[in-house]
């Protein structure tokens, strides 16, 4: 009788997966099975792949498991039958469609299109519910913001919103040119001359509140991710000639890991420091991205 009372206490603590920590939907259904096996092992009939099936409407009693597996992939019309075997929301049942898309898309841009909607429908998600506010998100400067206010750094430029979004290959409008250049002024990070008009640094760009408060990382993952989009648009749009693309991939222990990323961040500070020296002095030509990227493409065997 005690263990029985102690297994059910267990029981009661198991927690459904939550879809939103999840970027493949094959490991979230994998995981959501596992819960429901542990959640009914005390029952007379403990959950299997078909009793899935059953509530999802479907023929096949292992096409969960085959889904899993990778040996099939879902359909629209299947994703509206394993939210329902799911029972998600019809917010999750959005969320879950664009986890599924993003995991199932085969070309690297389009892949990288979906994740970013997929991020940026979680981002808005948890705004609404109040897991970070609006001035959260004001306080991250976008990537509009960040090359608006290096403008002032480059020759001749003119800040009409309508010169600005050629100046920026219309790949910012006027709405988000606006928006950024409202804040820059507003905070005193860009300052007009009252004579001349010409537009110039005040002080450095801030990124965070007022009492400089930790940014939810969901927040630094955006701005991250629209830089690393920008990437991907240089490369279809931009000559070779204009651009310095390259990449290397190497097997490193941890210790060499964590010295390359050490080093990165030197060279990254060394530039920033370089360069801005000469800004003091003279305007620069354009405005240029720099992304350094290193990240883990395989797992620990």
């Amino acid at each position: 009788m005690e263990q029985q009372q102690t297994n059910n206490k267990e029981t009661t603590q198991l927690t459904k997966p939550a879809l939103a920590s999840y970027t493949d939907y094959r490991i979230y259904l994998n995981d959501y099975y596992q819960f429901k096996l542990a959640e009914t092992n005390q029952s007379l009939r403990p959950y299997t792949y078909s009793m899935f099936s059953v509530a999802a409407n479907i023929k096949s009693p292992n096409y969960l498991k085959l889904i899993i597996e990778g040996k099939r992939n879902l359909s629209n019309e299947m994703i509206l039958k394993f939210s329902k075997a799911l029972k998600l929301t019809r917010e999750e049942t959005d969320e879950f469609k664009l986890l599924v898309q993003y995991c199932q898309a085969k070309d690297p841009l389009d892949r990288n299109q979906k994740l970013k909607k997929l991020s940026e429908y979680r981002m808005t998600k948890q705004m609404r519910l109040g897991t970070f506010n609006t001035q959260a998100l004001e306080a991250v400067p976008n990537w509009v913001t960040w090359v608006l206010y290096t403008l002032a750094d480059q020759k001749n430029v003119d800040f009409d919103l309508g010169k600005l979004m050629q100046t920026m290959k219309s790949r910012a409008n006027q709405d988000e040119i606006k928006k950024a250049m409202d804040r820059l002024f507003k905070t005193g990070e860009l300052v007009r001359d009252s004579e001349t008009g010409q537009v110039r640094k005040g002080r450095a760009l801030m990124v965070g509140g007022p009492g400089n408060e930790a940014i939810p990382v969901e927040l630094v993952r955006k701005l991250q991710s629209e830089l690393i989009y920008l990437g991907l648009e240089s490369l279809y749009q931009d000559k070779p000639s204009e651009r310095e693309f390259g990449a290397v991939t190497l097997a490193l222990t941890e210790r060499e890991f964590e010295k390359v990323k050490f080093e990165i961040r030197q060279l990254k500070k060394r530039i920033y420091k370089d360069i801005s020296v000469k800004r003091e002095i003279s305007k620069g030509d354009k405005v240029y991205q720099l992304n350094i990227q290193l990240f883990p493409v395989t797992n620990k065997s």
